[in-house]
């Protein structure tokens, strides 16, 4: 996008002067290359935590990953209005399971654990009890044209902990986002 300042006719052929009291500038040239912005502007590689905003345990239904210009993407779902309290940060392997401890394989070269929580993918309030997320446990990142996230596993549903672990190609910045309507969380991962 280029922005265009100062763009108009005036009827008049004479400049007028500025009024007492005031300062005029001229506009900058831009250029659009200056006018893209970083897509993942404010992106790291430290922990990133918040606290839950939904008012009960919140229900996952899907996880996607996806790839855009200049960051792969990785969004978690949820059923109702708020989100879990969520901690996205490196963690080095080997990759355990929540509960049982048994150790999980997860492709790549870097690893970034997201734990939620109060967060299942099991709804225990409904009779019976009813599986919201009805998706795989295991996402394929190059299916998805990633490039970064080679792959995401769930690696734990156990007493209201949800952690899935995203194995990347190489170490990269994330940030991470939120979005209601769905309620989701996403995390994106610099792929340039």
């Amino acid at each position: 996008m280029v922005a265009l300042a100062g763009c108009g006719s005036s009827s008049s052929s004479e400049s007028e002067p500025p009024a007492a009291g005031t300062t005029t500038a001229t506009a900058p040239t831009t250029t659009a290359e200056q006018t893209q912005t970083d897509p993942l502007a404010g992106a790291g590689t430290t922990v990133v935590v918040a606290t839950s905003t939904a008012k009960a345990t919140s229900l996952l239904e899907r996880v996607a990953i996806g790839h855009h210009e200049g960051y792969d993407r990785v969004v978690f779902q949820f059923r109702d209005e708020g989100l879990p309290g969520y901690r996205v940060e490196y963690v080095q392997p080997p990759l355990q399971e929540d509960g049982s401890g048994a150790p999980v394989d997860v492709a790549g070269k870097a690893f970034v654990v997201v734990r939620m929580e109060p967060a299942s993918g099991f709804d225990l309030n409904s009779g019976e009890g009813e599986l919201v997320y009805k998706g795989p446990k295991r996402i394929s990142g190059g299916e998805a044209g990633a490039t970064v996230v080679n792959e995401v596993v769930r690696t734990g549903d156990f007493e209201a902990v949800l952690s899935w672990a995203i194995g990347l190609e190489s170490k990269a910045a994330f940030r991470v986002t939120t979005a209601a309507s769905p309620s989701r969380l996403i995390v994106d991962f610099r792929n340039q």
